[in-house]
Formats: structure tokens, sequence, C-alpha cells
């Protein structure tokens, strides 16, 4: 079954079950709690809540939707069988209308009886093998599904820990077990292609659960993976979604490895979709992520703008935009080439020359990728573990260098502008260096928690922090933050950290730098009694004072404007 079948079928299999067809939202989200759309329950997270009232702005309790969605943490995985950044999430969703057993009939009726396909074995929610210090222990096991599975005919059904509790999406909001659907690809292996949450639970910044009113339900699946399984091919790269894509690349660039490949068809899908929905290339938050999108896939050969095309034609008949914005969307791409090509090609002429491929790499700005494409061409040779052991080597350095800055905010102890033995010098600095947590953390009070990072810097004499902000901050604003600042000074907390895995760090709300290359395992610092009652939380390196009281008074000396949408404040202590 093509992919334009399975949308299709299953909006039509909705629908006539009473579901509203509610179409995608954007790619840019109006959560503030997260970078990009990730799921399609985000646009609906206020309906569960009760904020939102779903049958009077949809006319039913029940809606469906095919979501267009994005997800960072998978960037670096990209060019395996399986792994997307942009794709499609099929989802039915229901706010106070019904619960697990239709749910569960829907999507067993769905698998089997519309798609013809098998369920290989599903699973179910079981506290017991949820580790004792997760915050998710106490939800109590999920025999309800069980059953209803059970009374579906279905026999192979397994007990999951916190894979199979889902959300919440961001920082807080709804979220609850789930139940997930298994089935087998040509390769007789098991896939999951279906996930159900059962939407029971409000969850808050501190990871502390509380019954939502009205219970909800929220599906998601990918429609690529979805599309494997029906058309039985190996990859969802040999699905339709994907041939016409791989088809142009193999026309305009035919040696390129199939990972390359993969990557480039991903990437480029992706800043389609991207574009399309407004984004633009920058080197802050979500315009970083469409340039290193565009620029991990800038080539020597002009391959971009033919592919773009093959993606806007195969998408066009049901993402209008794509069609409507075709001129923008290929004008975005080769603008944000023809400036990456410039470091391109001053790399060319090293590899000529014979550069070594790790130099190319760090000194001229070279993708690895396109050396080893280059040496394929020419028929030269290059060491790959050579390359890779010297990168390992480059990176142990640049996180030991880490390790002298002041956490996200790029300050180097021994800098022309700060000497390590200055001690004076240095105490201002920490005391300005944790004053910006607390700047940062005001903003996001008093703005709004859409306010992001966007750069600073510190020296002896003051702080400088840019901020995502649409608009000049009023008098009122201005005082409202430094007002903040200097209630939590006054308050003399303590200020500590904590050092975890990555992942884990990440759940705790704790901020940081998406363009960030962090380490697995990072440093926490909070402002507060506790990491879940912390006023402010940061990945950083430090240092920093022990309590906020030796920071002194925090005076805001100015606030502007550096770019389109990007704020700085200046300020200083006393």
């Amino acid at each position: 079954m093509r992919g334009s079948e399975i949308r299709e079928k299953f909006l039509e299999f909705f629908k006539e079950r009473g579901h509203a067809i509610v179409p995608s939202s954007s790619l840019v989200p109006d959560d503030p709690s997260v970078l990009l759309t990730t799921a399609g329950m985000q646009q609906f997270k206020r309906y569960y809540t009760g904020e939102l009232d779903a049958e009077k702005d949809f006319g039913s309790r029940n809606t469906a939707s095919i979501q267009k969605s994005f997800r960072t943490s998978d960037i670096d995985e990209v060019g395996d069988e399986s792994h997307l950044t942009f794709f499609e999430m099929l989802g039915n969703f229901s706010f106070g209308g019904y619960f697990k057993k239709e749910a569960i009939g829907y999507a067993c009726e769905f698998i089997t009886k519309v798609m013809g396909l098998e369920i290989d074995y599903v699973s179910v929610f079981d506290p017991d093998k949820v580790p004792d210090s997760d915050w998710r222990k106490d939800v109590p096991k999920d025999n309800e599904s069980r059953k209803i599975w059970e009374s579906l005919g279905v026999k192979n059904i397994r007990a999951e820990g916190v894979d199979v509790f889902w959300g919440p999406t961001g920082s807080e909001g709804p979220c609850g077990p789930t139940t997930e659907i298994y089935v087998k690809n040509i390769n007789g292996q098991s896939v999951e292609i279906w996930n159900t949450v059962f939407n029971e639970f409000y969850c808050d910044k501190d990871k502390k659960l509380k019954p939502l009113k009205t219970p909800g339900i929220d599906t998601g699946m990918g429609l690529e993976r979805l599309a494997m399984v029906s058309q039985g091919v190996p990859t969802i790269f040999d699905t339709d979604l994907f041939a016409p894509i791989f088809e142009k690349i193999e026309e305009n660039t035919p040696l390129l490895d199939q990972r390359s490949k993969r990557i480039v068809a991903n990437n480029i899908r992706a800043t389609v979709f991207m574009i399309a929905d407004g984004i633009t290339s920058s080197n802050t938050d979500i315009g970083y992520v469409l340039r290193r999108m565009i620029r991990r896939v800038t080539h020597p050969d002009k391959y971009q703008a033919p592919v773009a095309k093959a993606v806007i034609e195969n998408y066009q008949g049901f993402y209008q935009e794509l069609k409507d914005k075709k001129d923008s969307i290929l004008d975005g791409i080769k603008n944000e080439e023809d400036k990456f090509r410039k470091t391109l090609y001053a790399g060319l002429k090293q590899f000529e020359k014979g550069t070594d491929p790790f130099i190319l790499h760090t000194t001229y700005g070279f993708p690895f990728e396109y050396t080893k494409d280059l040496a394929r061409k020419t028929g030269k040779e290059i060491n790959e573990k050579d390359f890779q052991e010297k990168f390992k080597k480059h990176q142990e350095i640049s996180r030991a260098g880490q390790e002298k800055k002041f956490g996200g905010h790029g300050l180097l102890l021994n800098t022309g502008e700060l000497k390590a033995g200055d001690e004076e010098e240095l105490k201002k600095v920490t005391r300005l260096h944790t004053a910006t947590h607390l700047l940062q953390q005001a903003l996001r009070e008093v703005l709004g928690g859409e306010i992001r990072q966007a750069g600073s810097d510190i020296t002896a004499e003051r702080t400088r922090f840019d901020f995502t902000f649409p608009r000049k901050m009023t008098p009122e604003e201005i005082k409202k933050v430094e007002g903040r600042v200097n209630e939590v000074v006054m308050q003399d907390l303590p200020v500590q950290y904590v050092e975890l895995p990555k992942g884990k760090a990440e759940k705790t709300g704790a901020l940081f730098h998406f363009k960030e290359k962090y380490p697995e395992k990072v440093k926490v610092y909070y402002i507060g009694p506790s990491l879940d009652k912390a006023f402010s939380k940061e990945f950083c390196g430090g240092p920093h004072v022990s309590h906020t009281g030796e920071i002194g008074k925090v005076k805001i000396a100015k606030e502007e404007s550096v770019a389109a949408g990007i704020r700085r404040i200046r300020a200083v202590v006393e």
C-alpha cells in the first residue's frame, strides 16, 4: 500500500468513527518547552488539561491528524536503516470521549483489518520493571489493557517498564502508560509501529504526577515505518516515500555510499518541510538546526536543488504548502549552500595539495564524508582509522578545554581578558557567572518560557546575555527581571551541582544549549535547596559562588537588539 493510500485510509477510518480531522500544525511549536514539534499530541496539549474545549473547537471530543514532526535527538543517528529527523506521525486523540477499550480496539482493527498485518506482540506497562528511583515507579500496573488485548485474541503480551510510559512532551504536560503494537518486517524482525498513550496524569516540572481530571487518548504511528512493513521492503528508505528522492540523488551524485545517500535524503526532505514552515537558517535555536541540516549535505556537486524538487513533487499532493512555497524553499537552500560552498572550495584546494583529512576537517571545516567521496572519485587512499583516532583525541582535548570554561557561557579562565592568577577579577567573574544563571531564569519568568539563550560573554566588568525575544522589553519588564534576580540574591540560596548522564540530566528540566556538543556525563548546576525545588538549573561547568548572597546587587545596565528576534542584556554587580 502506497504512503498516500495509508494516509487516506487512516484518516477515513477515524472519520467514520466520529473523529474530527485536524490539519498538521507547524514544525514551529507554540509550546516554548520544546524546540520543534516532536509529536502529534503537541498541538492538543491544552485540550487534555481542560484549558481548551475540543468539542467547541473541532465539533468532537475525538480527533485524528497526520502531523509533521522533527526530533533533533536522532540527528547523529541518521544514515542507518531506521533513524530519521523529519517524519509523519499518524495519530488519533480523545479528550474524554473514549479510553482504553475503544483505543485498543481501533488500533487492533486498523492494523489487522485495514492494513492486513498480523500483530506479533504488544506491550503493557508494569511498575515492577521500573527502577526504584524512577518517578514512574508508583504508577499502577496496567492490567486493564492486558485484559482488553486478550479479549481481542492477542496472546503475546509483554510487560515493560519506562519504555511504555510516554511523556510529557517538553518539560511538563500530560503523560501516562502506553501499549505498543509490534509486527514483523520482511526480515522477520519485530518492529514497533503504533504506540497508544493513556494520558491519565499531568507531570509538572519537578516530575510530580497528578491525575488528569479527564483522562485522554494520544496515539502515534510513524508513516514511514508503517509503509515499510506494509510494502514488504527491508528499510524505510526503500518505501515509495523515498524512492523518487533516491532516484534523483543517484542521477546527480551516483558515487555516494548508501549511508551518505540516506543522510542526503533525510536532510533535504527535512529541510524542505522546515523552510515551508517559515524556518530560516541562523546560528541559534531552530535556525541552527536548519543550517546544520543543509550544511551536512552541501557538496561540490550541486545536487540539493534537484533533490529538493523531487521531495516537493512527492509530497505536494498532501502538503499543499510545499507547492505554494516552492520558490522560497529552493532559494533558502541555495542561499545557505552558497555560503557554505566557499568553505568547501577552500577545502578542495587543500585536498588537491594532499592535506591530511583531519586538518581539512578541523582547520578548513571540510566534512570528512566529502573527503572520502573525493578520494573514491580520484582513486586516492585515505586512512579512515587514523582520522577517527585523531578526531577522538581532538574531542577529548576539546572537552578538557571545556572544563576550563564557565559553563555554557563561553568563558576561558586564561584568555587575554581574564588572568587566572588575578583572584579579584576571578571572584568578580564568578559572581557575574552565577548572576547570569539567575538572569536567564528571571527572564523566562517575566517574559515567558519561550526565552532561550542565544549567546553570552562575561568579563570582570559585566555580563552580556543574548536571548530570543521578538520585541524590545518595556521598562517595567526590565525592572521586574532585575527585582526578581535580586530577590533570589537576598534569599542567599545555595549553589550546588550534580553530575549525571546526559539523558538523565535532560529529564531534570535543566536548561542547555542545543548546539553544544556535551559529553555523556554532565554537571547540572542548580540554585536552591534541591534539584527538584531549584530556582534555576543548567548544564554548566562552573565555577560558581557557593550562595547567591555572595553575588551582590545585580543591575541591568542596558537592553538592546542584536538581530531579528534576538535581544541583549548587559548587567553588572555592585
